[in-house]
Formats: C-alpha cells, sequence, structure tokens
C-alpha cells in the first residue's frame, strides 16, 4: 500500500484525537505568549539602522562619543498674538524646574529667544537614546503639560523626535486597532456568505486569530535575534489574519465540498483526511512558497527588512501549522454542527447544488480564444506596471505625518527659529596629529557652504570635537524640509563640491554627511542597489519552489512570471495614485507627493508571496483534473470552476482586511495598505481568471514538461491515496 501522505496523517491524528489536538494548540499559545512577554521586546538601535554615507558618519561621530542627544524642545508662545516676554521668562522658569526632577533628564539649557523676540525655546537632553528615549518621553510631556495649565495665558508646548515619535505611534495604534475591530466583522460577514453557517464562518477566524497571537508571542521573544523596528505587530495581524483565514477557508471549503460529493454518507472524519490530501498539501506548498518568498528579504541587509521579515514568517509558518493539527481537530468534533445555525437566505443559497453562473461567463474568453484574452489582459497588466518605473522615493517629513500635537509644535517651531529645520552634519575622523589641519579645512568649509545661496545668512555652524582630537563635527541647521527640493540639491553640493574641495583635500581624513537629508539619499540608494538582487533572488526560490512542487519547469516559470506581473502592476498603481496631486486630495495628503523609500521593495515581496496562495490552489485543482485523464482546455475550466468561489472569497477576506489601512495616519501604512489590497484584487480577478487559464490553454501539454502529462495510468493522485467516499463508513 502507498504510504499515506504526511497532510492526511496528521490530520487523521488531529480528526481521531481532537481534545488533544485542540488544547494542544491553545497550551502553544498559551506559551508563546507567555515566553514572549516574559521575554519583552528587544528594540531596535540607532546602530542597527545605519546605512550608507549617513550611517558612515553616525559610526564616525559614535567613535568620538558625539552622536546627537536625543534633545526634546519646549516652545513658549503668547496667545492671540500677545507675547509677554516677563510672562513667558517665568514659565520657561518652570518648565526648566520641573526637567531638571526627572531622572529622564540629563541637562536643561537656559532659554533662547526667538529672532522676531516673540517666543521663547527651551531644549532639554533626555539620559537616553533612541527607542529607550521615546519609552520614557511621557514624562516630560506631563511636565509641559503641567506647565501649560499653570500658564494658561501662554501656549507651552513640546515637541521633538521621541515625543513625536511616541504620540504617531499612539494613534498608529489606535487607528490599526480600529481597523482590526472593522475588518472582523466584514470578515465574518464575508465568511458567512461564503459558508451560509455562523460555525462554518467562526472556524476560520477563530484558527486565524489564535495563530495571530501565538505568532505576536513568538515573534516578541525572536526580536532578541532581530531586533524589532516598531511595526512588528502590525504586519502579524496584517498578514496573520490574511494567510490564517485564507488557509482555513480552503480547506473548510474542501471538506465540505468532500461531504457533498459523497451525498452525505462520508463520514467528517473521512472528509478531513480527504481534504487533508488536497488542500492540506496545497496549504503547505502555498505556505513553504510564502515563507521563501519572504525569505529573500535578507538578502537587502537590512534591519528593517530583516525585523519584518522574521515576523511574517513566523506568523505564516503558525497559521500554516494551525489550518494542518488544530483545523481538522475542529472540524472533527464539530460535526455536523460546523454547517449550523444555518444563516436564513444566505445559508439556502449558499448551499444550493446548482453550478455556478458567474465565473464561468468571466472564463469564457480565457477558454475559447485564450490567444486574444492574454493580450489584451496582459497588454492592460503591463500598461499598469509601467508607473512603476517612475516611481520617486523619499523619506516623509513631518507635514506628510499624523498631525499630532507634537508636530504641529515642529511646525510652529521651525517658524519662530528656522534654522530648526533640516540639519546636515559634517563628521570627520582624523589623527590628533592632523588636528591643526583640519581645523584649518573645516574653517574653509564653513566659509563655502555659507556662501551657497541655500545656507546664505541662514545658518550658524556648531562645532564640536571629540576629547581625544580625532573626530570633528561640523552642523548647519536649515530651514527645510526634509523632503524639500531645495535641501536635496544643498546636500548633492556639499556631498559633490564643498566637501571634497575642503576637508577632503586633508591626506588620510575620512569624512561623511549625516542628517536627515542624508540618511533619506543614502536610505534610496541603498534600496535601488538592492532591488535586483531581493528580485532576482525572488524569481529564481520561486520558479525552483514551484517547479519541485509541481515537477514541472513550466508551471515554475509561470508562477514566477505571473507573480511578478501582479506585484509589478500594484506598484504600478501606487505610484499612479500617491505621486498624482487629485489622489492627494482624495486622500488627504500634500501635494507633490512620492513613495517611501522601503515601501516598494518591502511590498514587492509580500505581494509575491501572497500570490502564490492563489496560483498553488488553482493550478492544484487543474491537475487534479488533468491527473483523471481531463484534457488540458477542459481541466482548466473545470479546474478554475471549482476553485474560483474559494480564491475570490479569500481574496475579499484579505481586502477586507488590508482595505482598513488605507485611511490610516501613517503614510508608510496607507501605501501598504493600498497596494495590497490593489494587488490582491488584480492577482485574483485578472490574473487567476484571465491570464492564468488563456496561458495554460495554449501551453496545453507543456504545462507540464519535462514530466510526462499526468494522467490516470501514470500516477495517483494524492486524494487516490486516502480511501474514496464510497468504502468509508456513513457517519451516524
Amino acid at each position: 500500500m502507498n504510504r499515506k501522505p504526511i497532510t492526511v496523517r496528521i490530520a487523521r491524528w488531529s480528526a481521531t484525537h481532537p481534545w488533544h489536538a485542540i488544547l494542544g494548540w491553545v497550551v502553544f499559545v498559551a506559551v508563546c505568549l507567555a515566553i514572549g512577554s516574559a521575554a519583552g521586546t528587544r528594540n531596535a538601535t540607532n546602530a542597527d539602522y545605519r546605512i550608507g554615507e549617513a550611517g558612515r558618519a553616525q559610526e564616525i561621530m559614535a567613535d568620538g562619543d558625539l552622536n546627537d542627544r536625543v534633545v526634546e524642545k519646549v516652545l513658549i508662545s503668547g496667545r492671540d498674538g500677545k507675547f509677554d516676554a516677563q510672562r513667558a521668562g517665568q514659565a520657561a522658569s518652570a518648565v526648566t524646574t520641573r526637567m531638571r526632577q526627572l531622572p529622564d533628564v540629563a541637562e536643561v539649557d537656559a532659554p533662547v529667544t526667538a529672532p522676531d523676540g516673540n517666543a521663547l525655546l527651551v531644549a532639554v537632553t533626555m539620559a537616553d537614546d533612541g527607542a529607550s528615549a521615546q519609552s520614557h518621553v511621557k514624562s516630560l510631556l506631563d511636565q509641559t503639560a503641567a506647565a501649560q495649565e499653570e500658564f494658561p495665558d501662554l501656549t507651552v508646548a513640546q515637541t521633538g523626535d521621541a515625543s513625536t515619535s511616541y504620540q504617531v505611534d499612539e494613534q498608529d495604534s489606535k487607528e490599526t486597532a480600529a481597523a482590526e475591530r472593522l475588518s472582523l466583522p466584514i470578515t465574518l460577514l464575508i465568511l458567512l456568505f461564503a459558508f451560509g453557517a455562523i460555525v462554518a464562518a467562526g472556524v476560520p477566524l477563530v484558527v486565524a486569530l489564535s495563530a495571530v497571537a501565538g505568532s505576536i508571542g513568538l515573534s516578541t521573544l525572536s526580536t532578541h535575534l532581530f531586533p524589532s523596528v516598531g511595526e512588528n505587530n502590525t504586519m502579524i495581524v496584517l498578514i496573520g489574519m490574511a494567510v490564517g483565514v485564507d488557509y482555513s477557508l480552503f480547506y473548510l471549503k474542501r471538506e465540505r465540498e468532500e461531504r457533498a460529493r459523497s451525498g452525505g454518507t462520508l463520514s467528517h472524519t473521512a472528509a478531513v483526511e480527504l481534504a487533508a490530501a488536497t488542500s492540506g498539501r496545497a496549504v503547505i506548498v502555498s505556505g513553504f512558497a510564502v515563507l521563501v518568498s519572504v525569505a529573500a528579504l535578507f538578502v537587502a541587509r537590512d534591519i528593517i527588512f530583516s525585523s519584518l521579515a522574521v515576523s511574517v514568517m513566523i506568523v505564516v509558518a503558525v497559521a500554516m501549522v494551525a489550518s494542518l493539527t488544530v483545523l481538522p481537530a475542529l472540524l472533527a468534533k464539530l460535526g455536523r454542527w460546523v454547517d449550523r445555525p444555518r444563516v436564513p437566505l444566505i445559508g439556502r443559497m449558499s448551499s444550493r447544488g446548482t453550478q455556478p453562473r458567474l465565473w464561468p461567463a468571466l472564463l469564457r474568453p480565457a477558454i475559447r480564444r485564450p490567444v486574444d484574452t492574454l493580450l489584451v489582459s496582459g497588454g492592460l497588466m503591463l500598461a499598469l506596471v509601467i508607473p512603476a518605473f517612475g516611481m520617486r522615493l523619499n523619506l516623509p517629513s513631518y507635514d506628510r505625518m499624523p498631525q499630532v500635537p507634537t508636530i504641529q509644535t515642529h511646525n510652529q517651531l521651525v517658524r519662530t527659529f528656522p534654522m530648526q529645520g533640516t540639519g546636515f552634519v559634517v563628521a570627520v575622523r582624523a589623527d590628533a596629529a592632523q588636528r591643526a589641519d583640519v581645523g584649518t579645512a573645516l574653517n574653509n568649509l564653513e566659509q563655502a557652504a555659507l556662501a551657497d545661496p541655500a545656507l546664505a545668512g541662514r545658518s550658524t555652524p556648531i562645532r564640536r570635537v571629540s576629547a581625544d582630537g580625532r573626530i570633528t563635527t561640523v552642523k548647519f541647521g536649515t530651514p527645510y524640509a526634509v523632503d524639500a527640493e531645495v535641501a536635496h540639491q544643498l546636500y548633492q553640493r556639499l556631498k559633490d563640491q564643498i566637501v571634497p574641495s575642503t576637508i577632503g583635500a586633508v591626506p588620510g581624513v575620512e569624512h561623511a554627511i549625516g542628517g536627515e537629508v542624508a540618511m533619506s539619499v543614502s536610505d534610496v540608494k541603498h534600496l535601488k542597489a538592492k532591488l535586483p538582487l531581493v528580485v532576482g533572488t525572488l524569481l529564481l526560490l520561486t520558479f525552483l519552489m514551484m517547479a519541485v512542487a509541481f515537477r514541472s519547469v513550466v508551471i515554475g516559470a509561470v508562477s514566477a512570471l505571473l507573480n511578478l506581473l501582479s506585484a509589478g502592476a500594484a506598484l504600478g498603481a501606487l505610484a499612479l495614485v500617491f505621486q498624482s496631486d487629485w489622489a492627494a486630495r482624495l486622500l488627504d495628503l500634500p501635494p507633490g507627493g512620492f513613495i517611501i523609500s522601503r515601501v516598494p521593495l518591502f511590498l514587492f515581496v509580500i505581494l509575491f508571496g501572497l500570490s502564490m496562495d492563489y496560483q498553488v490552489f488553482v493550478v492544484s485543482r487543474i491537475r487534479e483534473a488533468v491527473q483523471r485523464g481531463i484534457p488540458t482546455r477542459q481541466a482548466v475550466h473545470e479546474g478554475i470552476i471549482n476553485s474560483a468561489g474559494v480564491v475570490t472569497s479569500a481574496a475579499i477576506v484579505m481586502v477586507s482586511v488590508f482595505a482598513g489601512f488605507i485611511f490610516g495616519g501613517l503614510l508608510e501604512i496607507k501605501q501598504v495598505g493600498f497596494s495590497l489590497t490593489v494587488g490582491i484584487l488584480l492577482d485574483a480577478f485578472v490574473v487567476r481568471i484571465l491570464i492564468l487559464p488563456a496561458l495554460m490553454v495554449i501551453l496545453d501539454k507543456a504545462n507540464w514538461w519535462p514530466s510526462r502529462l499526468p494522467g490516470p495510468s501514470h500516477r495517483s493522485t494524492p486524494a487516490d491515496q486516502v480511501r474514496r467516499p464510497e468504502a468509508v463508513p456513513t457517519a451516524r
């Protein structure tokens, strides 16, 4: 006898020992959460984010203990256009006294008067840096709020990187929670239409939510190897709910289909085994394909991509395990109750035995006129890809972030103290013996920089020297935003002309330019260099994975190319919308849009992986039909008709999860939600309904090259290795 597939053996054990499997899963999730809670989260430090020239500048400054400390700024101004200097001085004194009492504060500078004399600025240096400072900044915000209550006739407000990150993250968490709360009932409604029964609709949600919970615990533990970058849990929820529901949906649909096909003579345990032999195998192939796709992010050698990749891989793996273990146990234990209680009208609609009319109608062009369908639909998708080549990448300035109080204060601060905008830092490392030569070169640097039109009469250089005299930094403040064209032009002149002609003329001196603009430019340069490597790795891994899974070089190549088309079209739509002023008005964004620099690469990989779900499940159904001896054209028709409903339901579930993030406050989350939504819709309704079937009909027997055309005389299907319905005892 043929040995049963591992998916069938696992499913059979779970179905025959349901309480063991269910209890084991509950314990697993609880242990993951407990271990994660005990281990705590290790956040990425500033050193982890160092990339390119800006990263080298940070490394040089760290070598001399000259890294910029975390400074919070308290702005004291008048209300209704009235400013009382004496009263403001009293407020500044109160702020200073309050801040110096906090253990999180290292020092407080003397108040500085604005150039127009209508505001005071109190700079507060925190004792911690990076994420640690952000976690302690609330105590400073509380003292600023207390000072505001003490001086109601003035405006006492705080801003700074730590407080802004704290408030933006707080708002983002609220918006994410709201999107999740909205997506859950929508997902449940979709599942109700798919199954027509409350229990059947609830099972995928329970499995997905438990997978997300366990993954959050494991991801917290993993941060001790790959530090958290702040968005890990958001990605776990985003991807975990999507794939968790999808895998359960595919499995549950197949189990119900096998029971319906047997006319009620098949036991639930046997139906679970048959589902495990077919959809269970597809879940494994799909899950590993997604894991392999996401693993390509490690090629970028970037802490953000590596950290998010680990979190996504964990939740995909946990969701895959859940669908193969606890899901069969739930289905077997629930038995006939999985189809209860039926929902009026919806239940009758979902239980109808009539053949669907929509999918045959949509599929008809690809089956009857495959060449024409391929040319038209493929041409439209390629046209949508074109805008992706014109993407403008940048890091967001404050005016493109949620307008929390600290950002509003920052905007007022820059208007009042213009030099508090974007800063440029030139970091120099040389032998202490060269200190005189370096000093002369720095004098020349300052003169040349201040003669530049972008800085003339606008900046006062701040020079710092390390204790051993080896490291020197010069900082130029500007009134520009980080994404302003004038700021980027100034950076290029500093990098290409001013710094090389001054500091660069001293032999043996190492130098680099840092600051927000330098970080943005370094990010974009780094990502453009890594993109071909990641895409190439992704295409190769996807090709190998699918070629091995289906024993076909052609299927591997087709899968890689179609996923590339789906991801490229989604990124093209992203550029078309977020770089257009008309769309900016609809999404409440400033004009002159761009794409956040790290979004395209991450989205490309995630979309590539998610597209594998549909490719695996659709091709699996087509292959099953071919293995029964059905001609290719009919097999394509049958396979897609049988899978279209579940693939569409899965796509709508994913869209319901992703679409809620389009209306979040963070531009990065908006862009991620939009691209995932568009990418999934294009993949499910254009690629899998039009392009894939047309291509497979055209290729015919070549689809399975170099293996022989599958058929009943050559090989049995995975389901054939499980007892067929007529041999299975009827459930009582």
